[in-house]
């Protein structure tokens, strides 16, 4: 599976990546399609989430893999990721969710 490098994180971000790792061990990142949690980077612990040949990893933070289903990185390609942190509450197997903040997207287009 080819890593594409095309995802990057905040500080703020890095740091909390950081704390979750300790927490929790090895973590995965997987971009929801807009199902049951909406369009949330999920931060799971490892073997939560079967990742298969229909991910895509477009690249690691803090030695954290992050996916998305190809389907999904069609309509994606062509943006950089940024991962943030915002308060709040994210998606419900998200491991950052009882800290009241949740991983947050942007993007913009590549050039």
């Amino acid at each position: 599976m080819a890593v594409l490098e095309q995802v990057y994180a905040t500080d703020q971000a890095r740091s909390l990546i950081n704390e979750l790792k300790k927490e929790h061990g090895n973590l995965i990142f997987h971009q929801s399609g807009g199902c049951c949690d909406g369009s949330s980077p999920m931060c799971l612990k490892e073997g939560m989430m079967i990742i298969g040949d229909v991910d895509v990893q477009l690249g690691e933070i803090e030695g954290v893999p992050f996916y998305m289903n190809h389907k999904q990185y069609e309509y994606w390609k062509h943006t950089q990721i940024t991962l943030d942190v915002v308060k709040g509450i994210g998606g419900m197997f998200s491991v950052e969710g009882p800290r009241g903040v949740r991983f947050h997207i942007r993007s913009e287009p590549i050039e």
